[in-house]
């Protein structure tokens, strides 16, 4: 359990992909769903145009891309898309974990900071990241169920990106802690999307980032991390 100062709970909070996994969690599992045949190849190709727009910073939609994998994985049964993702963590994104990640959230736990991973990539993934991680909470992007709980297709509520991360793992405090309990104490990430969540805590940390957030983080004084 989280030790408290000063009456509140101190969090690490952690972004997953490019922070604590080397890559993007998304392209990974649309390659993955295209060599097992479970995504067409127009999906496919249409995951790759979303994906250079967003590269070059040309207008995109946040919800575009989690709307195309799942309409069409959409159509199996709830249980059989965990088993698709739990594969998936096992055979492409545990062996991109980063060790030194693995220690920092290690050395978190032991300052009794409560770990909280933040991240756009879908709620169910990121929670068997957490668990293979030992962090305890988890913020990420919700799919919508029909009421025979097979995926629909939307996005239920936001993609947990940028501002969005902020609202996330705000509202998941407030929810388990309260209103005023609770406090960012470090909070980790890469990209220059991540510049909102970084500035709430009292360490921020930028690992291996981007041109831009390696220029928002010196200028701001703020740590920056190479993490193998």
């Amino acid at each position: 359990m989280a030790q408290e100062a000063q009456g509140q709970v101190r969090l690490a909070v952690f972004d997953y992909d490019g922070t604590i996994m080397d890559g993007q969690s998304g392209q990974l599992f649309a390659v993955y769903l295209l060599r097992h045949g479970l995504i067409s190849a127009r999906t496919a190709l249409r995951l790759g145009w979303w994906g250079a727009r967003y590269k070059i910073h040309l207008p995109y939609r946040q919800d575009e891309a989690r709307e195309l994998i799942f309409r069409d994985i959409g159509r199996l049964d709830h249980d059989h898309v965990m088993r698709i993702m739990g594969d998936f963590y096992t055979e492409a994104l545990e062996p991109r974990t980063r060790a030194d990640a693995v220690r920092e959230v290690a050395a978190c736990r032991e300052m009794g900071l409560t770990c909280v991973l933040v991240s756009a990539t879908f709620f169910e993934m990121a929670r068997v990241a957490a668990q293979n991680l030992g962090i305890e909470r988890v913020a990420a992007t919700r799919m919508e169920l029909d009421e025979q709980g097979r995926f629909t297709g939307a996005v239920a509520g936001e993609v947990v990106a940028g501002e969005g991360k902020v609202r996330a793992v705000t509202a998941l405090a407030n929810e388990a802690f309260g209103e005023g309990a609770w406090t960012i104490e470090r909070a980790y990430g890469d990209h220059f999307t991540d510049e909102s969540l970084l500035e709430l805590a009292a360490e921020p940390v930028a690992v291996d980032p981007g041109t831009t957030l390696a220029r928002i983080a010196r200028k701001r004084g703020w740590k920056i991390a190479s993490w193998s």
